[in-house]
């Protein structure tokens, strides 16, 4: 048995081979050298030989073994004729070591490469994933897919593409809704349409090479890089990455690196931008921003892409926006929807485009009610993106202001400070009357923000229908909710609403404290009834009347406010004196009991 195997062969640090040195070192010329180099053959027995870098590892040594050990034959096949051409250059098999060598035979065979199927093409280029330095270096991948494309050239019109097809409504099909889950997309995104997809049969044909061969495909068509600026290659890769991640397995995606496909991404998006929004829908440049998110991309193709598609943001739809988070900050990317504002905003800033910022502005409304009830989405992000377009942009604030109460709704925990704050990118003056009156009784809103919007809503109507009355306008509120002077309001429509009490009741006229319910609710009444006799006979009598309504309930409700605060301030002067004389007991003792002189 040691005659047998005297040579022991160590393959990549994986595998070690027994075998006879007479028979391994006939067929090759670099173990023969590599023996003779030797100048122990115990040394030899001992340590064995060492092969780093063998093209197929351990697997195409054992191939090798097997044609060494029968005498030189072996079944060559499109799977494995790149793996014995490789190891035999590597082990110099050539005909000057043998006459019968595999050099040889695997030369022989990759001859009538051109009288190959597609298929057996395809099949022999997977195969040199494992190696694919080593074939590439020996120009097999080159021939491989020069006579790959010259099958492709004889069946299809690969280079012939009409883009202004694809641009029509009629060839965009309705994608899913990624907000719920990732699902197959369909051909007519990408632009290719049922008629022509006969056309495009390779696209799926080649989804079973690894990224490194693409990529090298792409480069002997000539649109590697900035260089795409083919709408059917641009297509191709799109389709390539959309069946890696759609892939059953994901075999492919775990044996090679995340750096092979975003070079791919970056390849795709490259030609996105050089064709430009013509060619592709807005919902069909969504789906790409996801696509190409999933392997990664540079900074400067997801910069142009999303500034491509802010351009047609106002295009765009609820599911649309809804793209997945994979930061893990929250359901949707809040973020990505915030940039792609900022640069819509930034492109149709003027006048004349005010009707696409309206879109965007009830796109908008309705993606912060989607987003509202995510319990890990801060309050900060939220008004990143209410506040992130002007007040011109919505003709009416209620969508925003059920936003917000959704978002009140579904995160009970908020402290008064962090309810007020949320409220401000609400423009009071652009609800509706139904908004303001359920925002005053909603109780998850600060009693603040209520008096606010009552405020802004009575003097909007006063504006409206410009009309006088004996009891004197509210204070103008400032533009920025965050710094209202609220003392103004409390302190003068309360000196307002004993003016309008002594009036009508002189007798009454030495009571400076008002009350919230007793003869003062009469006397209010009272005031209301004549009101509304004397609107009776104004033809506007009926927002005049809407306009007392609204004023006495903004009357009493910062009366109730002004005594909750005074029951504060007193509530809380006596527990800072409890705190005082608790902490104190000897000072307390000495007040209660006299102590007796020392002298």
């Amino acid at each position: 048995m040691a005659d047998l195997c005297d040579l022991q062969i160590h393959i990549n640090g994986q595998q070690t081979f027994f075998l006879n040195e007479k028979i391994i070192s006939k067929f090759s010329g670099k173990l023969r050298k590599i023996i003779k180099q030797e100048k122990r053959r115990t040394q030899i027995k001992n340590s064995g030989i060492h092969i780093d870098d063998f093209p197929g590892g351990p697997f195409g040594f054992e191939q090798v073994s097997r044609f060494c050990y029968n005498d030189g034959i072996i079944l060559v096949t499109v799977s494995n004729v790149c793996l014995l051409h490789c190891c035999a250059v590597f082990l110099v098999m050539t005909e000057k070591v043998s006459a019968c060598n595999l050099l040889q035979q695997t030369e022989a065979f990759l001859e009538d490469m051109f009288s190959w199927s597609r298929i057996d093409i395809l099949s022999c280029l997977r195969s040199c994933e494992s190696f694919f330095s080593y074939a590439d270096s020996n120009g097999l991948i080159e021939k491989l897919l020069n006579t790959l494309l010259a099958k492709i050239a004889q069946h299809s019109d690969m280079f012939v593409c009409s883009s202004s097809s694809s641009s029509s409504p009629d060839t965009i099909a309705t994608p899913f809704r990624l907000s719920s889950s990732t699902k197959s997309m369909t051909p007519e995104v990408l632009g290719i349409t049922k008629s022509s997809s006969k056309k495009f049969w390779w696209f799926d044909d080649l989804t079973i090479l690894p990224p490194m061969i693409i990529e090298r495909f792409v480069k002997i068509l000539g649109g590697y890089g900035t260089d795409d600026t083919s709408l059917i290659l641009t297509r191709f890769i799109l389709n390539y990455l959309k069946a890696s991640v759609q892939s059953k397995h994901d075999l492919m995606i775990k044996n090679c690196s995340n750096s092979e496909y975003s070079k791919l991404a970056d390849i795709a998006v490259y030609g996105v931008l050089t064709i430009g929004k013509s060619t592709f829908s807005c919902r069909g440049l969504f789906w790409i921003l996801r696509l190409v998110s999933t392997f990664g991309i540079s900074r400067d193709c997801g910069t142009g892409l999303e500034r491509l598609i802010a351009s047609v943001l106002d295009q765009a739809t609820l599911d649309d926006l809804l793209v997945s988070a994979n930061d893990g900050s929250g359901v949707y990317d809040v973020n990505l929807v915030v940039r792609l504002i900022r640069l819509f905003v930034n492109t149709y800033s003027t006048q004349e485009y005010i009707q696409k910022m309206k879109k965007v502005g009830w796109l908008i409304d309705k993606y912060l009610r989607e987003i509202a009830p995510d319990q890990n989405l801060k309050i900060s992000r939220f008004l990143g993106v209410a506040e992130s377009l002007a007040d011109c942009a919505r003709d009416c604030f209620d969508g925003v202001y059920r936003a917000v109460d959704i978002y009140l709704e579904s995160h009970p925990c908020l402290s008064l400070e962090e309810r007020s704050r949320l409220c401000r990118c609400l423009n009071y003056k652009k609800l509706s009357l139904e908004a303001c009156k359920d925002l005053a009784k909603n109780p998850r809103v600060p009693p603040r923000v209520s008096v606010e919007a009552l405020a802004a809503q009575s003097r909007s109507a006063n504006y409206g229908t410009s009309t006088t009355h004996d009891s004197p306008a509210l204070a103008p509120s400032p533009k920025n909710h965050d710094h209202i002077d609220h003392s103004y309001y409390y302190s003068s429509n309360y000196r307002n609403y004993d003016q309008i009490t002594m009036r009508n009741d002189p007798v009454k006229s030495h009571n400076q404290r008002v009350m919230y319910n007793g003869t003062n609710e009469s006397m209010i009444n009272h005031k209301n009834n004549s009101d509304t006799t004397e609107c009776d006979q104004d033809p506007k009598n009926n927002a005049a009347e809407e306009n007392d309504e609204m004023r006495l309930n903004l009357q009493r409700m910062q009366r109730r406010v002004l005594e909750l605060e005074k029951v504060c301030r007193k509530m809380k002067g006596r527990m800072s004196r409890m705190g005082k004389n608790a902490s104190s007991p000897m000072i307390s003792h000495s007040k209660s009991k006299v102590l007796p002189r020392l002298c």
